[in-house]
């Protein structure tokens, strides 16, 4: 069983994200082993995407009005376009990530469309400043790393999706058009 408890009730770990597509994917790390980086822990490839809302443990019962929930989001009514051009290191937390050096306004939309559909059911993770940004590692110390070429990443997302997050790994649970 892959659910996880909290005294009597089974859980997940779930974040709604736009996932990375995989020659982006594989772009990206490449690009991120020519950084020589030699501290923090690579996350895998496969994990790549860009969080737009961390959940946090959420009860097994409740994950069906989530989704009901995600479902009357209004979204942008198109493919959100985010450039990943922007290296940054989070030393509070130990994140290095690409980043939006400009965050698209639909993309802000979508974000504060979702934290308001999730407010009635009190995710205390889901009041967190959001920055949008794509992880590349973590438990990273080190200055923001040189690199031979500058991140000019472009994530085309036509839809939104459910994650869980179980054992370093992510899986999507359900997803939601854009267009």
């Amino acid at each position: 069983m892959t659910d996880e408890t909290r005294g009597d009730q089974p859980f997940k770990r779930l974040f709604f994200a736009l996932d990375c597509p995989p020659t982006q994917r594989k772009a990206i790390a490449q690009w991120r082993s020519e950084l020589g980086l030699r501290t923090g822990k690579p996350v895998p490839a496969d994990n790549f995407h860009l969080t737009l809302l961390f959940l946090g443990a959420v009860p097994l019962a409740q994950i069906g009005e989530v989704c009901e929930a995600a479902a009357k989001v209004r979204t942008p009514g198109e493919a959100l376009r985010i450039s990943l051009d922007r290296l940054q290191v989070w030393r509070r937390t130990g994140v290095l990530s690409l980043a939006p050096e400009q965050a698209p306004q639909a993309l802000l939309r979508l974000v504060y469309a979702l934290e308001q559909a999730m407010l009635p059911f009190g995710f205390e993770e889901a009041t967190r400043e959001y920055r949008p940004h794509l992880t590349l590692a973590r438990d990273y110390r080190a200055p923001e790393p040189e690199s031979a070429t500058a991140p000019e990443f472009f994530l085309r997302a036509e839809r939104f999706a459910l994650f869980e997050s179980h054992k370093g790994r992510y899986r999507s649970l359900a997803e939601w058009p854009l267009v």
